[in-house]
């Protein structure tokens, strides 16, 4: 992680290195955002509760585990200072829905749902579907989403391999998709190429920890390379793909 961090350092660049007005103008007004939208103090509120919960989880792992954490007992505590998306990302992924206003977003990975909270409140006509396969950590998620009285999203419990084909089956198209468990390289290509067949133009993925190991890295570098995928935007904590046919195959990596 940390060459490939020095290589994203030497790589990445701002608005001036950016030759696509789709990409420029998606920069500009929502990366570099900086409205104090209602939804930060909300969700923070939560997330300032939950750094101070000491509740012991038992963690059923399904993934590739924690880069951080050994042994399966967690405090709540540490699985929000461990496993869960920084504020700075979090909002940037409200940004991104509340931009594209997609009117299904899928999560593959609660956890203690505070990046759900973030998509959910983004567009409150959406259904927001997040799977997660610890009983534990998604029981922590659902009491969140009471305390923010969210009526928005549906909760499934699971492993994303039996859950996702059957969840596919009932969904027209995927239009906003988070892709945040499970970090192994066969696990996610398998994921994106089952979520692939919903795409439409104006869908979006984002894939979380693209540098989190070698296997991650790698599948990012296989999904770029697909043919359906158009534009890719890196910004070392999170990769974002679209799909837009009228745009030119560029890759992008963003100062963030």
């Amino acid at each position: 992680m940390a060459i490939n961090y020095l290589k994203y350092n030497r790589l990445k660049t701002n608005e001036h290195g950016i030759h696509s007005p789709f990409v420029f103008e998606l920069y500009n007004h929502v990366f570099k955002n900086t409205s104090p939208y209602y939804a930060y103090s909300a969700v923070e509120g939560i997330r300032s509760r939950l750094s101070a919960d000491k509740r012991i989880l038992h963690v059923k792992d399904l993934g590739a585990g924690s880069g951080h954490n050994q042994g399966k007992a967690r405090s709540v505590q540490r699985i929000l200072k461990t496993a869960v998306k920084s504020p700075k990302y979090s909002q940037l992924l409200f940004r991104l829905a509340n931009h594209f206003q997609p009117d299904t977003i899928l999560e593959l990975g609660t956890s203690l749902g505070i990046s759900t909270m973030y998509l959910a409140i983004a567009r409150s006509k959406s259904t927001v579907i997040t799977i997660e396969g610890c009983p534990e950590t998604r029981q922590i998620a659902l009491e969140n989403f009471a305390g923010l009285e969210l009526s928005n999203v549906r909760s499934l419990e699971g492993n994303f391999d039996t859950q996702l084909p059957e969840l596919l089956k009932t969904l027209d198209t995927l239009n906003f998709v988070f892709f945040d468990g499970n970090h192994r390289k066969s696990a996610t290509i398998s994921y994106f190429e089952q979520c692939l067949e919903k795409v439409n133009n104006e869908s979006i993925f984002i894939f979380d920890d693209i540098y989190w190991s070698k296997e991650m890295t790698e599948a990012w570098e296989i999904i770029k390379a697909h043919p359906k995928v158009k534009v890719t935007i890196d910004i070392f904590q999170l990769g974002i793909v679209f799909f837009r046919k009228e745009q030119v195959k560029q890759h992008f990596v963003l100062s963030y």
